[in-house]
């Protein structure tokens, strides 16, 4: 069974996606950037823009029924390679000692104002 998931704290999606899917016992989170409730993207700090990606990523684990510590994958993309040691510094302190598999890659966004993207796999099972 697949089941599709848009947590009922979010703007509704203005572009062709689920923000998260379920199938089986896996949940995959689309990317998400620093949206905000109302719809509107962050603008300012990164580490704000960082937490409020990886808190919206946690809002659709949530939604799916799942927890954060279940993510088993972790797909980064930032905006400059600048940025590399400080989201390594705002994710080792998100994740702790035992983080998640994880790539990280550099790339050019269609926004100029998104600097982070997240998306994850969780294993829901037992």
């Amino acid at each position: 069974m697949i089941e599709r998931f848009h947590p009922d704290s979010f703007a509704p999606v203005t572009v062709p996606l689920s923000h998260g899917t379920k199938a089986g016992d896996f949940v995959f989170v689309s990317g998400q950037v620093a949206t905000t409730a109302d719809g509107s993207i962050y603008l300012g700090d990164f580490e704000t823009e960082v937490n409020q990606t990886l808190d919206n990523v946690e809002a659709v684990l949530a939604a799916a029924g799942a927890r954060p510590d279940q993510i088993v994958k972790i797909n980064a993309f930032l905006s400059n390679g600048t940025l590399f040691a400080p989201f390594n510094e705002i994710y080792a302190r998100r994740f702790g000692a035992a983080p998640p598999a994880r790539t990280t890659v550099v790339v050019a966004f269609g926004r100029g104002d998104v600097r982070v993207e997240v998306e994850a796999i969780a294993y829901v099972g037992h």
